[in-house]
Parts: C-alpha cells; sequence; structure tokens
C-alpha cells in the first residue's frame, strides 16, 4: 500500500467488529513498505485500539507483513485481549466520536475543516474529518 498515492480506509470500516483497524492494517503495511507519506503508523487513534487489544504496533506490523485481511482478523482474534462484545462497541463509539483534544489539536482541525468545507461545522469528529478529507462522503450532522 503506498499512501502516497492513495488513501487508507475509513476509520468508520470495521474488521473483526472493530472500526479504525482496517485502517490501521493499511498504514500498517505502507509503514512495512516506507510509503506512509504524510500519514502516522500508531498515532493517538492507533495506539487507542492497541491499547484496548494489548496488541504492540511492533507486533501487529510484523503480523500484516505476511496476512491479507481474513488472515489479519483470524491473528486478532487469537492476539488480542477478549472483550464481550458492549464493551467493543463502547470502545467503537467512543473512537468515532473522537474530537480534538488540546487547543493545538483543535486549531489543526479547524484549519483543516475550514480549508475543505468552511459551511461544514456540523463536522466535529476526527473519523469525519478524516473522511471529509479523504473524498468520502459525511452525511449532514444536526
Amino acid at each position: 500500500m503506498d499512501l502516497r498515492k492513495e488513501f487508507p480506509r475509513s476509520p468508520r470500516q470495521q474488521l473483526e467488529g472493530y472500526a479504525h483497524v482496517a485502517r490501521i492494517i493499511d498504514k500498517a503495511r505502507a509503514h512495512n513498505a516506507g510509503t506512509l507519506g504524510e500519514y502516522i503508523y500508531n498515532c493517538p487513534m492507533d495506539q487507542s485500539w492497541f491499547q484496548l487489544t494489548g496488541i504492540t504496533a511492533e507486533a501487529f506490523a510484523e503480523a500484516v507483513r505476511t496476512r491479507d485481511d481474513r488472515q489479519m482478523a483470524e491473528w486478532i482474534r487469537t492476539q488480542a485481549a477478549p472483550h464481550p462484545l458492549n464493551e467493543i462497541e463502547a470502545w467503537n463509539q467512543k473512537l468515532l466520536a473522537r474530537t480534538p483534544s488540546s487547543p493545538e489539536s483543535r486549531q489543526r482541525f479547524l484549519a483543516t475543516r475550514h480549508k475543505l468545507a468552511p459551511e461544514r461545522t456540523d463536522i466535529t469528529t476526527w473519523p469525519d474529518l478524516i473522511d471529509l478529507e479523504e473524498g468520502r462522503s459525511v452525511p449532514k450532522r444536526k
């Protein structure tokens, strides 16, 4: 995967019941290939998933070297700390509602949103901004 030429999957896309993990796979593959571009592997959103599952970024990057998505789903099933479905869903909802956590990140968030779509003041979460920035449709929020 060359993230200098294409976008990783949306944080909303799920794999093995987890939001964001398909995106982490794309970034790990690009990390391994040296083609991350401006993306960051093991960013704070990635770290949240690694913390939840108990999988390290290093082990994950190594695992994606030889596995496709189906095999990664199986690997995650065997490696991730077990959580009831309701805990995974709660984590998904929290991640998808993630907003800027500091004045600096809020400033960066607002500058990006203003550059892309200044009228979209309904976009307040990182996943929505990521999807907007990468050309995916973002439904209007109330």
